[in-house]
């Protein structure tokens, strides 16, 4: 028997905001590495020294890297529990169709990857969302106790590298024979073939990252997004949001320290050059990085039920509903903006001009999604998984 829909319930306004604005942040993100890859990224930042883009890139450093993977990630956790207990409710809780779900993600992430962008993490997803719907129903102790050591396990290095060498994998030599000036002509004046190519060495290559560094993140805030679920705080975060606030605002204030610290002091010291040290500051980095994303959501969450600036944020809620379908809009429209196939703009867009962009870019979004949504109940590739994963065609017209 197939599983069916289950029935409709109203949304949570502020979850959808919540996405909204993880979808900003992600495009913030991801516009700087699709004007240029990591593999000249840093020499391709030296040459903006105006105090425009000195600023923006201090912007970015501190309001954005590594502080939105954690927030969509949490989210994404928080998700499935809400659609795991909506179908336990029902009696409909099928592991195979969270499998399947999870399947369908997967592969939207191998065609995204190859077709627009090799920054893809839709694949990540998909593998460490299965491994979380198999936690749906462990003791709420257990899943904050995996949360943590996934996060603050110290050695993911020393066990990939053990991995690789297991299985003869060498992530470091698919881009070997390209350098930043071969793929700025593949990208700027290459076939779109090529382009596929390199997007598919670029993906291997930086296994050992997106497995190494990310996937940890993700799975850790996967697990804490499946407590809060399991727990249901969407059903009170009023009242959660409000008892969070001092040690919220405590850690932020900490961590901030830190992180400025970090960035305007440690990274100038001699010490900092030592492999042991470098490490130990960068993982309380990421920590701190990961407890201002984790601000953001209470501030948002603050701002929406306790001042009269509700409106403002309201408009997020568009994205939101429609996050896959705009996450996927993004590298599109990053396909066209810098390579053969559009305005050839790769490696050419100061840190200032890139943080401009995003920001129209996403209005824009926000506009369409709301347009969209007036005549549609879901976005075109939300309703295409949606169909896909109940192996039916299902109604998208309001």
């Amino acid at each position: 028997m197939r599983e069916q829909p289950t029935n409709a319930k109203k949304r949570v306004e502020l979850l959808d905001i919540y996405r909204g604005f993880a979808i900003l942040g992600i495009f913030v993100v991801n516009i700087v590495i699709m004007n240029s890859t990591f593999l000249n990224q840093d020499e391709f930042a030296k040459q903006w020294t105006s105090n425009i883009d000195q600023i923006s890139e201090k912007i970015l450093q501190l309001f954005f890297y590594t502080k939105f993977f954690p927030i969509f990630s949490l989210l994404f956790g928080l998700g499935i529990s809400m659609q795991a207990l909506k179908m336990f409710d029902e009696n409909k809780l099928s592991f195979s169709f969270f499998g399947r779900r999870m399947l369908i993600l997967f592969i939207f992430g191998v065609l995204h990857i190859a077709f627009l962008w090799s920054g893809d993490v839709l694949n990540l997803y998909a593998i460490l969302g299965l491994f979380t719907t198999l936690m749906i129903k462990r003791s709420n102790r257990l899943i904050l106790l995996l949360s943590a050591i996934f996060f603050f396990f110290p050695f993911y290095d020393q066990i990939f590298e053990s991995l690789f060498n297991f299985l003869n994998f060498r992530p470091e030599t698919y881009l070997k024979e390209h350098t930043a000036i071969t793929v700025n002509q593949i990208i700027r004046s290459g076939t779109y073939l090529e382009g596929i190519k390199l997007r598919l060495l670029e993906y291997l290559s930086n296994i050992p990252m997106l497995f190494g560094f990310l996937a940890p993140i993700a799975i850790s805030m996967f697990l804490l997004g499946l407590y809060l679920g399991k727990n249901k705080i969407y059903e009170s975060l009023d009242s959660f949001i409000q008892q969070i606030k001092k040690p919220m605002l405590m850690l932020t204030l900490i961590t901030t320290i830190y992180r400025l610290t970090f960035l305007f002091i440690f990274v100038n010291q001699d010490f900092f050059s030592s492999e042991n040290y470098s490490q130990i500051l960068i993982k309380i980095m990421v920590l701190s990085d990961v407890v201002m994303g984790l601000f953001y959501l209470w501030i948002i969450g603050w701002i929406y039920y306790k001042t009269k600036w509700k409106k403002l944020l309201s408009p997020l809620k568009y994205v939101g509903r429609m996050a896959l379908t705009n996450y996927i809009m993004q590298s599109f429209i990053g396909l066209l903006l810098f390579s053969s196939i559009g305005f050839k703009l790769y490696e050419t867009l100061s840190p200032s001009k890139t943080l401009l962009i995003a920001i129209i870019i996403f209005i824009c979004q926000i506009k369409l999604s709301k347009i969209w949504l007036t005549h549609f109940m879901f976005g075109p590739l939300e309703w295409a998984w949606r169909c896909l994963t109940y192996q039916k065609l299902l109604p998208i017209k309001k």
